[in-house]
């Protein structure tokens, strides 16, 4: 609550107001009374006490009468001096009233800058508790953001036992700087219970939801065939920004491949930038959000046991809340189920915005939000780097500068033909990059996440796409190098493979074309065999200049690209599966390209299938794979 502003001068009854024992120096004004304790008799005067932390003395020229321990009297402040100490002089109005000061300015957290120094008063939600070796860390949010509140007792001892997580509170403390940002420390923390609790929810909600809003903001291209998807940015970009006001961790799941990355980096930076804004720990954006590239073309037990791990830890030693969990360029098919059912049995929410061809049947009732074109009519060719640049400037608005050039290197990426390809390129021209370029970006990115396998990659990877990099001379030399590199290995690459690929003429005059890229193809390294499948590919398209298909196959498992034939490989799985129930089949991806696994025992039988099922196809030499193969690590 404020501190008094009213004066007794010209008043007909003066008001003498009584302090709560939490108040600080600042609730003390010029021209007020307050009810003051004597706790100390010197020979010049008396130390009296207004509350537990603002004292001062009253000199003996200032005294009306004489004062024992503990005795009260009315004072009003006579002198503040530069170091903080107050001095007061007795006053005596004869008949007043009386009035009680709540400690501290009712404070959001988004005024905390205004009021360093003071005491102050926060009603709103415990987001995370923390023990240290000091202080235990209450994360407390309203609507506009959340705080960390330093509560102090004995070291290590866990201070107010009795509030949890998810506890409404009251906090009355004084507001510090720390580490270039701010915190309460605590002089009192209260459980709001009752009636109150309900309101001070419903206003937290109701805050939270306000500030939630995404910022409106017209897409980088007109482009009729993404308007559909827009509302559903949206709505992933309010839950978010709802994600982050609640203190609530996020993990970010991703392909490894430059469409992934330029999803996934643009939607980061926005997340971080939001998290810098509305919490007052500097350190909360490296705690709240990670990113996490996926080899796998699905969500993998292994992935979701990691993530489950990971955040049961969190919330045991720090604290935390169970995260959501973002899907990025993947998390569309029915493979990826079984890792949500897991996730079911905790409270992790799951968004998926991808562009593979997706089972929204399958995936339905484990996810909060399915962002993908299929599912409004639309296709591969909206890839879902140019969807999650929009969703990033709907988070944060002031990243658009850096991200002007990234849709057109997503799109080169997955080779999409889409037809605001040409705007995105113009886009990206006016900052300096042509075609060429901008291909570069993609391959150096591919190159660089292969060996980065789950690592992140952080600095490297923002400044290899150039987003929040402040030297776009070492973007260029880390491009020249890393792309440079990716095509010399490739070629090497596709030197020792070409000579063992394999020609077939199919019945419906397509070609064939197979490699064993176990035996002969270098593994474990740059390039993965889908990359060097879709090399191989390329360059038979090129040769030919017709109508071809091409298989990478190891022991388990088999890349596909396809250009000219109608294909539909998510539904050859499905058919592959039910025909041969033994075979262990697995798979997908988009409609023309994609990847597919089986028992060793019986490749010959899938792959002879696989065969057969292609021949049947029909031709479309308007239909071309037009996207890299998305799963590259088989």
């Amino acid at each position: 609550m404020s501190s008094p502003d009213s004066s007794p001068e010209g008043a007909a009854t003066p008001t003498v107001y009584d302090l709560d024992s939490r108040c600080g120096p600042e609730a003390v004004e010029s021209d007020s009374l307050y009810l003051a304790t004597v706790n100390g008799v010197v020979d010049y005067g008396v130390f009296v006490d207004l509350s537990e932390s603002v004292s001062g003395l009253v000199h003996d020229s200032n005294l009306l009468g004489s004062y024992e321990m503990g005795e009260q009297l009315i004072v009003e402040l006579d002198e503040r001096r530069p170091d903080g100490d107050l001095s007061f002089r007795e006053r005596a109005p004869g008949e007043y009233d009386t009035e009680s000061v709540t400690a501290g300015v009712d404070l959001t957290v988004e005024s905390i800058d205004d009021h360093v120094g003071e005491t102050v008063t926060l009603t709103g939600q415990v987001a995370q508790i923390n023990q240290t070796g000091g202080p235990t860390i209450f994360q407390v949010r309203d609507g506009t953001g959340v705080v960390p509140c330093a509560a102090f007792e004995d070291a290590g001892v866990r201070a107010y036992p009795t509030v949890d997580v998810d506890d409404y509170v009251s906090v009355t403390g004084r507001v510090e700087t720390r580490d270039g940002g701010h915190q309460i420390e605590v002089d009192d923390l209260d459980a709001i219970e009752g009636e109150q609790r309900d309101a001070v929810a419903e206003t937290v909600a109701f805050e939270t939801e306000t500030a939630a809003e995404p910022n409106d903001v017209d897409p980088l291209v007109e482009w009729e065939s993404f308007e559909p998807l827009a509302e559903d940015l949206r709505e992933v970009a309010t839950l978010l920004r709802k994600t982050v006001l609640e203190g609530r961790p996020l993990r970010m799941r991703h392909h490894a491949d430059g469409d992934g990355i330029c999803a996934s980096v643009p939607v980061q930076l926005a997340l971080e930038r939001y998290i810098e804004q509305t919490h007052e720990d500097p350190q909360a954006a490296q705690h709240l959000i990670k990113r996490l590239p996926s080899k796998a073309p699905f969500y993998e037990m292994e992935d979701v046991t990691r993530d489950l791990n990971f955040a049961l830890e969190n919330r045991e030693r720090h604290g935390q809340k169970l995260p959501l969990l973002m899907m990025l360029d993947n998390g569309s098919t029915e493979e990826d189920t079984p890792a949500y059912e897991n996730l079911a049995h905790y409270d992790i929410p799951i968004v998926v915005v991808d562009h593979h061809h997706p089972d929204p049947d399958a995936v339905e009732g484990l996810v909060e939000s399915h962002v993908n074109p299929y599912l409004h009519g639309e296709d591969y060719r909206i890839t879902t780097g140019m969807m999650c640049v929009e969703l990033a400037r709907m988070i944060a608005p002031d990243l658009t500068a850096d991200l002007e050039h990234v849709p057109a290197v997503a799109g080169l990426s997955d080779r999409s033909e889409a037809d605001a390809m040409s705007d995105y390129l113009d886009l990206a021209a006016e900052k300096g990059y042509d075609a060429e370029e901008l291909r570069r970006v993609g391959e150096a990115l591919d190159y660089a996440t292969n060996y980065l396998r789950y690592n992140d990659g952080g600095r490297l990877i923002t400044d290899t796409l150039n987003v929040d990099c402040d030297d776009r001379q070492r973007h260029e030399e880390l491009v020249a190098f890393l792309a440079d590199r990716s095509e010399r290995d490739i070629d090497r690459q596709l030197e020792m493979a070409m000579p063992h690929v394999e020609h077939e003429a199919l019945d419906n005059d397509a070609h064939l074309y197979r490699l064993d890229v176990e035996n002969h193809a270098r593994r474990f390294t740059y390039p993965a065999p889908g990359k060097t499948t879709g090399a191989v590919h390329d360059r038979k398209v090129e040769e030919t200049g017709e109508p071809v298909i091409t298989i990478g196959y190891g022991p388990d498992f088999a890349v596909l690209r396809s250009d000219g034939v109608r294909l539909d490989i998510p539904e050859m799985v499905a058919e592959l599966r039910e025909e041969h129930p033994g075979a262990g089949v697995s798979g997908g991806g988009h409609l023309v390209v994609g990847s597919i696994k089986f028992v060793r025992g019986k490749r010959e039988a899938v792959l002879d299938a696989l065969v057969e099922k292609m021949a049947e196809a029909e031709l479309d030499e308007d239909l071309h794979s037009s996207v890299s193969l998305p799963h590259e690590s088989e």
